[in-house]
């Protein structure tokens, strides 16, 4: 799913939009014992608090692309032999109105999820009748594409914090404690997922708050697959690939011209319409390291390294590889953060026998807030 589809399924957790008739749900201790079971139906609730439970499943499709919000992809073999896939299935047929289903879902997740906290498990169901257009952009009627999914998220339940409320019938502040209520979401899905605009029922969707923590019990109670390689691991997968292959011809100007290009890339994504996730594949790479002027030998090498790696052909996250928003330097005892977009006033140079990370400073400059200024022969 990219974000323009991400984007249109999110638009139908509206008061106004959805065919939502019932929020499930279940309240389970940190202890794993289920306090509560219920089932909310849609119409008589408030629109604030409406709101508010839509904004909790929104989460489960505000992912970043290939980092927290990563692709299942089933097998034949899963969906044919195995229990979890015909479990989701049978979910989004009945519209999770299947006591069992629902209940055999809630068991799984109990028995595989471990939180400090108590947490909910909410879970609800929507029909999107999706409208076809024509290549003039008018709707087409006379096709019809029904999409049926379903939306899970787990929610920590904590302890609300008390402070000084207005009372009504006091009419001033009181000290008063909220009660418990619940968080954003840890972790979540939906399934099926929606791929080029209509439902795939070999994904799903799952979205987690920490992509270093999977939640990899959590994956196999529900999915019984493994997920692609995360997105932490997959960044230092691809950093030892460079490392490994380039050794010392990895210099500052080399991993420079490598992450400035990949954010262009995806900065030059940001503003495709398609709503396709930016990657970034061996060849890119590579061709960025050939105009680096670095030998045949050491292109082969790192091409080489990759597809041990990853696989011949694979593409990965560009989110996952590089970070739009700063560029750092360390060294032992000394990080520099730098703008993505003024990494040029930084170079490293070799003087008199040692080595020296430049940068150059035509501003103002600040120490621990203090303007100061630079003095000739410094």
């Amino acid at each position: 799913m990219n974000r323009k589809e991400l984007a249109e399924i999110k638009r139908r957790l509206d008061k106004d939009k959805g065919n939502i008739s019932a929020i499930r749900g279940c309240y389970v201790s940190a202890k794993g014992e289920v306090i509560s079971v219920f089932r909310r139906p849609v119409g008589p609730m408030g629109e604030e608090e409406l709101k508010q439970y839509y904004a909790l499943f929104k989460k489960v499709l505000s992912g970043v692309p290939g980092r927290t919000g990563i692709d299942v992809v089933f097998s034949a073999e899963q969906m044919t032999e195995g229990q979890a896939h015909p479990l989701l299935m049978e979910l989004r047929d009945s519209a999770a109105s299947d006591e069992t289903a629902v209940s055999e879902l809630y068991q799984r997740i109990i028995d595989h999820y471990h939180s400090e906290d108590d947490y909910a498990i909410l879970l609800l169901s929507d029909v999107y009748d999706v409208p076809q257009r024509a290549s003039d952009g008018h709707r087409r009627e006379d096709e019809e594409n029904v999409f049926t999914y379903i939306l899970c998220c787990v929610c920590p339940v904590r302890q609300a914090k008390a402070g000084l409320m207005y009372s009504a019938a006091e009419q001033d502040f009181r000290d008063m404690t909220c009660g418990r209520a619940l968080g954003a979401p840890e972790l979540g899905f939906m399934f099926p997922a929606f791929d080029d605009r209509t439902g795939n029922i070999y994904n799903a969707l799952y979205y987690v708050r920490n992509a270093e923590e999977p939640h990899d019990d959590f994956v196999e109670a529900v999915f019984a697959t493994e997920l692609p390689m995360a997105g932490p691991v997959q960044k230092a997968a691809f950093d030892d690939v460079l490392q490994e292959s380039l050794k010392e011809e990895l210099s500052f100007p080399v991993i420079q011209a490598v992450n400035d290009r990949l954010r262009e890339n995806v900065e030059i994504k940001k503003q495709d319409k398609s709503g396709e996730a930016p990657v970034i594949t061996a060849p890119e790479v590579k061709t960025i390291l050939a105009d680096c002027g670095l030998p045949l030998e050491k292109l082969q090498a790192f091409e080489d390294a990759y597809e041990s790696q990853f696989g011949r052909g694979t593409s990965l996250s560009a989110a996952n590889i590089v970070d739009t928003r700063r560029m750092e330097v360390k060294t032992p005892n000394v990080t520099i953060q730098v703008n993505p977009d003024f990494t040029d006033l930084v170079e490293t140079r070799v003087i008199d026998g040692k080595k020296y990370i430049l940068i150059r400073a035509e501003e103002e400059i600040t120490v621990n807030g203090v303007a100061v200024s630079i003095q000739d022969g410094e």
